[in-house]
């Protein structure tokens, strides 16, 4: 505990965990490629490559895609924007935070079925 002007106590924030050089190094590439995966497949549902449908059941078995942000997804198909798809989420009943893998069976057919008809 440090203390702070007026005199109160608060606790120091943790410190993140120290990495050796090659394991920083290792983390830092990985981050990288899981990024450059997001936006490959981002890129694919924007040009039609690949469907919602698709998307949906490759998140339950690829990690990479199944952390992705509904919203984000949504944001990259054609003909949805930003606006389109926060008022797509909200009338489903989503979170802004959720995350593919965490729609329950519910909310992703509520979405199949928005987007087919747009």
């Amino acid at each position: 505990m440090t203390p702070v002007q007026g005199g109160a106590m608060v606790a120091r924030m943790p410190q993140p965990p120290a990495l050796t050089p090659e394991q920083r190094q290792a983390a830092l590439d990985k981050a990288a490629k899981v990024r450059r995966e997001r936006a490959e497949v981002k890129e694919k549902l924007k040009m039609g490559s690949i469907t919602l449908s698709e998307l949906l059941n490759r998140a339950e078995q690829d990690e990479t895609v199944g952390k992705m942000k509904v919203l984000s997804v949504l944001e990259s198909l054609p003909g949805l924007g930003k606006v389109k798809a926060r008022r797509l989420m909200e009338t489903v009943g989503i979170s802004e935070s959720r995350r593919l893998q965490g729609l329950g069976a519910n909310q992703r057919d509520a979405l199949l079925s928005h987007t087919a008809r747009s």
